[in-house]
């Protein structure tokens, strides 16, 4: 299924959301025309969704709320057999929001891709696995950017990318840590050990970052954290 096969007739989609449930069809339908606007990612997000749901019939799943995470969990396994890291980071990415979507629309009671933890780089004697120019375009085109989450997901998985900064020393940072100097955007970056690594941007990188900050209002409050909690109570 591509992108274009969600106009399409009822006949181009998943056996699972067929038309003898137009409620289930057209909220399956509205995800990818209504909630994702970037056109590499609706269609990237409709080829993994067909994907799997494909797969899930051939092993006897009739309905949506019958996908089980143990599905979801065998699918990513048996990606990756076959596929890269970031690709199958990318798949498990776009059905975890597709069931989000899903579930807030009450078409499906739980998420059972949210339980399903995606696959990680080994590391061997101490070497950081770094992805590839591709990899890491393919990853950060794949995040939907139409809200602050995504927004702020992609500027978090950008500033590991392009910094090589440790998880943890990305979440440490606070507004104040973004800042511009010499007409250029720097980060700084609070390392093991007490370590204060500051760096200049690169070009994607300061993109990504001014986008979230101007879109999150958040340099008003230089103290409060960069990559913060958003929409939880």
């Amino acid at each position: 299924m591509t992108a274009l096969a969600l106009s399409a007739p009822s006949a181009a989609l998943p056996a699972l959301v067929h038309p003898s449930d137009e409620r289930t069809r057209m909220r399956f339908l509205e995800f990818f025309t209504a909630n994702i606007r970037n056109p590499n990612t609706r269609k990237a997000y409709a080829r993994s969704a067909a994907d799997f749901l494909h797969w899930c019939e051939a092993r006897g799943v009739s309905a949506l709320p019958q996908i089980q995470p143990m599905h979801v969990a065998a699918w990513i396994e048996e990606l990756g057999r076959s596929h890269a890291v970031p690709t199958v980071k990318q798949r498990l990415a776009a059905i975890r929001h597709l069931f989000d979507w899903m579930v807030t629309g009450q078409i499906m009671p739980t998420n059972p891709a949210h339980a399903v933890r995606g696959p990680s780089y080994s590391t061997k004697k101490g070497k950081t696995p770094v992805l590839s120019p591709e990899e890491a375009r393919q990853l950060l085109d794949s995040i939907p950017t139409d809200t602050i989450v995504g927004l702020r997901d992609r500027a978090f998985i950008a500033t590991m990318t392009f910094t090589f900064a440790r998880v943890g020393a990305a979440t440490g940072m606070e507004v104040r840590d973004v800042y511009v100097q010499g007409r250029r955007l720097w980060v700084r970056l609070h390392e093991k050990g007490g370590k204060v690594v500051e760096m200049p941007c690169h070009h994607t990188l300061e993109a990504y970052l001014e986008e979230y900050l101007e879109a999150g209002g958040l340099r008003d409050h230089p103290k409060t954290p960069l990559f913060r909690t958003i929409g939880r109570g």
